[in-house]
């Protein structure tokens, strides 16, 4: 046993000198990655003024999400007594975030830009201000989304469940606030948001999009909204569509930066899985229905059909 116990012993120890041994190289190795932060082809922010915290603007989605649909995401109860106790709470947090996150987002760009003074701390406060003024317009266009998705779902069984579950309506929601940030030229937030619901829900849509009443992403892993995108109301996609841009020059982001280089998308058209559609000068006219997997550059009329041709399929008997 003591044999046993000896032999435990000086393996633990051949254990901590091998530990030592690295973490006697850690000084050096910290040294370097300091010495690579002076490297300007290596992005880093080392600065006394904070970059927006991503932590922070996912904080900022729920706490939205919260607000936009009382009741069904809020930590606590909430009924009729308590509802202008718990909303104001809620307002008066998410209104102290925002406004912080819109500050360092703008104050970011001044010094990165070299910009003259925008009295970023204002700034923010106006600006997250007129974002939660914002939230009754937005309420009402989200539930002409959950509607018409309730309404073209066989499946969903209520309103309830399409809230709940469904990632469509998630980064719908999303892309919704975020637009609004976009409009009111706060930099990084939008697209921070928009990308943190493309990570959850595989669904892509740029806070620059303009997106009508009654939209639906049905499924909706693999979809992709471009930022100059046009939809009208009442249009459905489905999971797998690009609404995209045409093959780009290398410099395309001075170059085209501004221009419309996304599709418009006219009211009451379907767009089914798979197919892609790209050019800012094409138009998929009102009512038409785009096939699966179609690839379309060039406009389509109102009222059209466009379809694959069905492919030719050969069965053969299977032999054992």
């Amino acid at each position: 046993m003591d044999d046993i116990r000896s032999t435990s012993q000086d393996a633990c120890r051949t254990e901590k000198a091998a530990s030592a041994f690295y973490r006697d190289k850690l000084p050096k190795v910290v040294e370097s990655i300091i010495e690579s932060c002076d490297d300007k082809n290596c992005p880093n922010h080392v600065d006394f003024d904070p970059i927006p915290s991503k932590a922070s603007v996912i904080d900022i989605i729920h706490r939205f999400r919260e607000i936009l649909f009382p009741g069904y995401f809020n930590r606590g109860k909430l009924d009729p007594i308590n509802l202008k106790y718990s909303m104001g709470q809620s307002v008066s947090a998410l209104f102290d975030l925002l406004a912080e996150q819109i500050c360092h987002s703008i104050r970011h760009d001044c010094m990165r830009y070299d910009q003259a003074c925008a009295h970023c701390a204002d700034q923010g406060n106006e600006t997250a201000i007129a974002l939660l003024e914002a939230v009754p317009a937005i309420r009402k266009i989200l539930a002409t989304d959950v509607a018409a998705s309730f309404d073209g779902d066989p499946a969903a069984k209520s309103h309830d469940e399409i809230i709940f579950s469904y990632p469509g309506i998630f980064a719908i929601m999303v892309y919704r606030v975020a637009h609004r940030l976009y409009d009111l030229e706060v930099p990084l937030l939008p697209r921070i948001m928009t990308e943190h619901a493309h990570s959850i829900t595989g669904i892509d849509i740029h806070p620059g999009a303009e997106i009508g009443e009654r939209f639906v992403i049905d499924h909706g892993t693999g979809v992709v909204i471009g930022e100059t995108t046009e939809i009208g109301d009442n249009v459905r996609i489905y999971q797998g569509v690009t609404l995209g841009a045409l093959s780009l020059p290398k410099d395309a982001g001075e170059q085209l930066r501004g221009k419309k280089r996304h599709p418009t998308v006219e009211d009451d058209v379907i767009i089914y899985s798979g197919a892609t559609i790209l050019g800012g000068d094409t138009v998929i006219g009102a009512r038409s229905v785009v096939g699966g997997n179609v690839w379309l550059t060039r406009s389509v009329p109102p009222d059209t059909r466009v379809m694959m041709k069905a492919p030719e399929l050969v069965y053969r008997e299977n032999h054992s």
